[in-house]
């Protein structure tokens, strides 16, 4: 049996995370499968009842997947509830290119990448910069608070 991964985000608001996560992650909206229109009309198409689809749950797209194929599916799911507390769990950003590319030029390309996604509305929480150790991060939160490190 093949083994797939997905990532389920909880939010209150899928299209601005798919938006954000897209930018991040170099990911793409996925597109509904069978040549539907939108997710919802899919899942209508499925016999999904209308009363287990809420008002404008499935109208835009609220997954993501890797273009190439190659990383995990990234569903970004309605809840009720507003995030609380910290993470259990979080995306580590790795664009510096690893401890064999000189601090200097991780830094810059972790500096760059933190930049486009604090336009993307991405908020710096704290910047670890322990050059003794060669190693730079920063911690951000995404639009709904969701904390990730680019490193």
């Amino acid at each position: 049996m093949e083994l797939t991964l997905q990532l389920t985000i909880d939010c209150a608001d899928p299209e601005r995370l798919v938006a954000f996560w897209s930018e991040a992650l170099g990911y793409v909206p996925e597109p509904p499968p069978g040549g539907h229109a939108t997710w919802r009309e899919y899942w209508a198409a499925m016999g999904v009842p209308e009363e287990e689809l809420p008002v404008g749950v499935g109208d835009n797209p609220e997954s993501i997947v890797d273009p190439a194929g190659k990383g995990p599916r990234v569903w970004f799911q309605v809840v009720p509830e507003v995030k609380a507390g910290k993470n259990r769990i979080h995306f580590d950003l790795k664009v510096g290119g690893g401890r064999d590319v000189p601090l200097a030029v991780r830094t810059q390309r972790v500096t760059t990448k933190v930049e486009s996604l604090i336009e993307a509305g991405a908020k710096v929480l704290r910047t670890t910069d322990k050059p003794d150790m060669a190693h730079y991060a920063v911690l951000l939160q995404d639009p709904e608070g969701n904390e990730f490190c680019v490193v």
